[in-house]
């Protein structure tokens, strides 16, 4: 089988916490070509040839470089969803009227955000609607989950992510998640050493404390590479391989690890 599209981050589904994947590819008008379940390609040699090209996910203009995962410059330079604030909450300026599009800001900043604790490569916080849990667990390759707060907006889990990155971190070891050495965590416990730092913002600004369950996710993986190496389009514009996993967004391969998100809106054809 082959395809040619241009790559999307792939689409993610549980049962029971195992992570079903499946690989997504767009025409140049961005309407979709193929919806495939990799979960099922386990085992198997894939190919992944790019001729370098990408489609803005946003205009469709055609470029040869992506920004902040499938943008043109242009778009990457004015769009509200691309200003350091999305990067960096706690910098917000919506409430200084100088926001790229307040329009987009109220239907996606000024929604209710989770504020969670994750074990992807270790204990981590992190931020998100709330439509998009579990999504942005397993795109981190969190191999356990838990929702500690309810905020109003997106400024104010960032606020909260900036109090408790002081004590834990708020990135993950991309590198120490594939080896997939995952220890359980008990975040319950986690949660309740970190909640009295947060308890001055929760004073001031308000938030619901959440009494939710771990949950915890299985990833598609029949071995896990001893040593990570990053497999590039930049270097190498064809890449194969037999397909020995799927964790985050990454394939990971006998020759090494793909970030298929790094790829996003690039032109490529796919063998399987």
């Amino acid at each position: 089988m082959k395809v040619k599209g241009h790559l999307r981050k792939m689409k993610t589904s549980v049962h029971q916490s195992d992570v079903q994947y499946f690989m997504r590819l767009v025409d140049k008008d961005h309407n979709e070509i193929e919806l495939i379940d990799f979960n099922k390609e386990l085992g198997k040699k894939i190919s992944l040839k790019s001729n370098g090209i990408y489609s803005c996910v946003h205009c469709k203009k055609e470029t040869k470089k992506s920004y902040s995962q499938g943008y043109c410059f242009e778009c990457f330079s004015t769009l509200a969803e691309c200003d350091m604030c999305i990067v960096k909450p706690e910098t917000c300026h919506y409430d200084q009227g100088t926001c790229r599009d307040p329009r987009w800001a109220e239907r996606y900043c000024m929604r209710p955000h989770y504020v969670y604790l994750a074990n992807s490569s270790g204990v981590k916080v992190g931020i998100t609607r709330e439509t998009q849990l579990p999504t942005r667990w397993i795109d981190q390759g969190a191999v356990q989950g838990l929702p500690l707060l309810l905020v109003d907006t997106r400024h104010l889990s960032g606020l909260m992510e900036v109090e408790l990155a002081k004590t834990i971190s708020d990135k993950t070891n991309w590198r120490k998640m594939l080896q997939g050495n995952d220890e359980e965590i008990d975040l319950k416990q986690k949660a309740k050493e970190l909640l009295p730092s947060l308890s001055s913002l929760i004073e001031d600004y308000g938030a619901e404390i959440l009494d939710a369950e771990i949950q915890h996710f299985h990833y598609p993986v029949l071995e896990y590479p001893e040593k990570i190496n990053s497999l590039s389009f930049e270097k190498t514009p064809e890449i194969s391989g037999k397909l020995l996993g799927i964790k985050g967004q990454y394939l990971i391969l006998d020759q090494g690890v793909l970030n298929i998100r790094k790829y996003n809106a690039l032109s490529v054809e796919l063998s399987l």
